[in-house]
């Protein structure tokens, strides 16, 4: 009796660490390492949710419209560890963005580096992704 119980509890647990594996996707899964992407503009808003960061980015194109842009970022304790906080992107901020174009065409891409005015440039993707 006591075995299966055992055996009954190991299970349960099993299928309780799975959900979070199906929750974090890979690198492949979602973005092309084929197409990468370089975007100029201005933080629209910035938000620290783990697993990963997202930098809403306000692009200006050149007939004068915006198109707002997601980027996704490495985990907020690795962007601190980085040097990278909330004062670091205030809204309106100037940058540019690198990074790789996601799969389904919208606007959104898997973030690697930024460049501050200053020439800055911290690395603010996920070590260990798929990703270039």
């Amino acid at each position: 009796m006591r075995t299966h119980l055992i055996v009954g509890l190991v299970l349960a647990a099993n299928f309780l660490a799975i959900p979070p594996i199906w929750g974090h996707h890979a690198f492949a899964a979602e973005f092309d390492a084929n197409q990468p992407i370089r975007l100029e503009g201005k933080v629209a808003r910035m938000e620290w949710i783990s697993p990963h960061s997202w930098l809403h980015l306000d692009v200006f194109l050149a007939d004068g419209t915006v198109e707002r842009w997601m980027i996704e970022g490495g985990p907020p304790n690795a962007l601190f560890r980085r040097g990278i906080t909330q004062e670091s992107l205030p809204i309106g901020t100037e940058i540019i963005v690198e990074g790789f174009r996601a799969r389904d065409g919208s606007m959104r891409a898997n973030g690697r580096d930024i460049t501050f005015a200053d020439g800055s440039r911290p690395f603010v993707g996920s070590f260990g992704s798929e990703g270039p």
